[in-house]
């Protein structure tokens, strides 16, 4: 395991470090806020097409996770916000499906064996089932000419036309996904807040994942986005906030840290202050003790 040792049974949390210079800068930037998982983009997220990652990053990139003790199991990239596997535009959907398989390779030369997304949006030209159909269809596309790499769909706050913030959406996707063995859920709390789940309350947070085990089961549970929330239940709005000073508050955080359940995924830290990452990390450490 290199210079550190994480134990299994235990909370893995990290932000989404930035891989500027070089997928092999993210596992140096997470090591050094203390960081036992991380996420990165593995190609600039704002442009369709990147250049192919070079032997040398992807060697330097796999000796730096081995030397730091990042496992596969605790490294979460996430594709283009570009992409739209749900596009209902027959003539611009290629150039989704072209990018996400690109992603997808891109995980298999760099080891990795999960790769989130948001799933898509019908900009009111499609009905939700529809475009719930098509997302699985490019997953499938996707899945069919890589290996090893699994697709983590991730829920939505419901903002605009995108689909995926109800728990039927992912289970839907789910169902028509061919390889069950590779598709997945990472939920983001501040969405799944703003998309109407009352995570806050005790009472709240036990129904909430009761509904999530009998509507897509916890088995599909592969990683937490872990967000606080600058809007209302039930908003639709995805405003991320600092662990403790938004909505859902610190009682809530301190709950899904001792919660057994979720052990042995990885907590992604997407807060928008990342001078405060290093300490949000140790405190959320220390809830989980």
């Amino acid at each position: 395991m290199g210079l550190f040792y994480f134990e299994r049974n235990m909370k893995h949390i990290g932000p989404h470090v930035s891989a500027s210079g070089g997928v092999e800068n993210a596992p140096l930037s997470a090591a050094e806020l203390g960081a036992t998982a991380f996420a990165l983009f593995t190609k600039n997220q704002r442009q369709w097409k990147s250049a192919p990652l070079s032997k040398q990053s992807i060697a330097l990139f796999k000796e730096y996770c081995g030397k730091h003790g990042f496992s596969p199991d605790f490294i979460l990239p996430h594709d283009s916000y570009l992409i739209n596997l749900g596009q209902p535009d027959e003539t611009t959907l290629p150039k989704s499906r072209e990018a996400f398989l690109d992603e997808l390779q891109r995980c298999e030369q760099l080891g990795l064996t999960m790769l989130n997304f948001h799933p898509g949006s019908h900009l009111k030209m499609m009905t939700i089932d529809q475009c719930l159909d098509r997302i699985a269809e490019s997953i499938n596309l996707g899945l069919s000419q890589t290996s090893g790499v699994t697709a983590v769909i991730e829920n939505t706050a419901g903002q605009g036309t995108n689909v995926g913030f109800s728990f039927e959406h992912l289970a839907h996707i789910i169902r028509k996904v061919e390889d069950k063995s590779r598709v997945g859920v990472c939920i983001d709390t501040c969405h799944t807040y703003s998309a109407g789940y009352d995570l806050k309350t005790a009472a709240g947070y036990e129904a909430t994942w009761r509904e999530f085990d009998e509507v897509i089961g916890l088995n599909y549970l592969k990683a937490i986005h872990l967000n606080d929330t600058k809007k209302e239940l039930g908003s639709r709005v995805d405003r991320h906030e600092s662990i403790g000073k938004g909505l859902l508050g610190m009682e809530f955080f301190e709950r899904i840290m001792r919660d057994e359940r979720f052990d042995n995924i990885p907590f992604i830290l997407e807060t928008p202050d990342e001078t405060a990452w290093k300490e949000e990390i140790r405190l959320l450490q220390e809830m989980s003790r």
